[in-house]
């Protein structure tokens, strides 16, 4: 991805070092798994955020080293991020066409903060440890992420490579537009009236639009900037193939339970995230929502 040189964003926390309590939505691989196991065992998964951990304190000599060597992440995140505000401030009249079908009548796009942080945080959702992975906290509006993850990303997912970290990026801003466009708090309206099946499966159609959403982005961010390099398509869709819910969860459990998913399968994260990329069609973003969920 080509990315160095260019603008970043004014929108990144950098709290790291200084890690510390509603729930985040949109939770990332990490949250994908042990949801996964949690609710497989028959368990409740909103105790994940309220896992121990550390809390906000002092950094070490040691840690600052540790610190300064990730500074080379935190530029690239803030460049995808900037990159998401200039499309989606781009496609704002867009959104708001989509958005006047469903309510939203007078939608503004108004940019996310990015808070990076180490170990745990504090959020408007509640506390949160970095084994949730990324997730976007919708009381405050903003992505929560520990540039740690990226590491795992590589080498517990097998998804190298800084286009696949753009899409994780990416596709918790895509939460951020459907929780302006009030599509978030439609489906949690919907969950509280269905069974947990069934609200899983509106939790599947949020995130697959999310993974649309990213791949719009990219389809935009490269007619507006050209940050795609050889390679890069590949990297992210190997990313969505490597989270699919059916391919944690067996690697989990040993088991799959589809009544059980909540992201969707490796088939479905890449379909939706190459629709996504192939179109850059922000009018068909609702599809998601509209398909018979055997559809999907």
């Amino acid at each position: 991805m080509k990315w160095q040189g260019r603008e970043g964003s004014k929108n990144v926390e950098d709290k790291r070092g200084v890690s510390a309590g509603g729930m985040a939505i949109g939770g990332g691989i990490g949250t994908l798994l042990l949801v996964l196991i949690v609710t497989f065992l028959g368990g409740d998964p909103r105790q994940l955020l309220e896992q121990a951990g550390p809390r906000e304190g002092q950094v070490s000599q040691q840690d600052q080293a540790a610190l300064e060597a990730q500074q080379p992440l935190v530029d690239f995140v803030s460049v995808v991020l900037k990159d998401t505000e200039d499309v989606w401030n781009t496609l704002t009249p867009e959104l708001r066409q989509v958005a006047k079908q469903y309510g939203a009548r007078d939608f503004q796009y108004v940019e996310p903060r990015l808070k990076l942080f180490t170990g745990r945080t504090d959020s408007a959702c509640g506390s949160a440890s970095a084994a949730v992975g990324p997730f976007y906290c919708p009381g405050d509006q903003k992505v929560y992420l520990d540039l740690a993850f990226f590491a795992e990303l590589q080498q517990r997912f097998k998804a190298p490579g800084d286009f696949a970290m753009a899409y994780v990026v990416a596709h918790e801003v895509g939460h951020h537009v459907q929780q302006l466009m009030g599509l978030s708090a439609m489906v949690q309206q919907k969950q509280q009236r269905l069974s947990k099946a069934e609200g899983n499966q509106w939790s599947v159609r949020l995130e697959l639009q999310a993974d649309y959403l990213a791949g719009v982005w990219a389809h935009h961010a490269q007619q507006m900037k050209g940050i795609l390099e050889k390679g890069d398509l590949e990297e992210a869709l190997n990313a969505a193939s490597r989270i699919g819910d059916d391919k944690i969860q067996e690697e989990a459990t040993g088991t799959v339970r589809p009544d059980a998913f909540t992201h969707g399968t490796a088939k479905q994260r890449v379909r939706w995230l190459k629709a996504g990329l192939a179109s850059g069609d922000v009018s068909q973003m609702m599809k998601p929502f509209e398909l018979e969920y055997e559809e999907l």
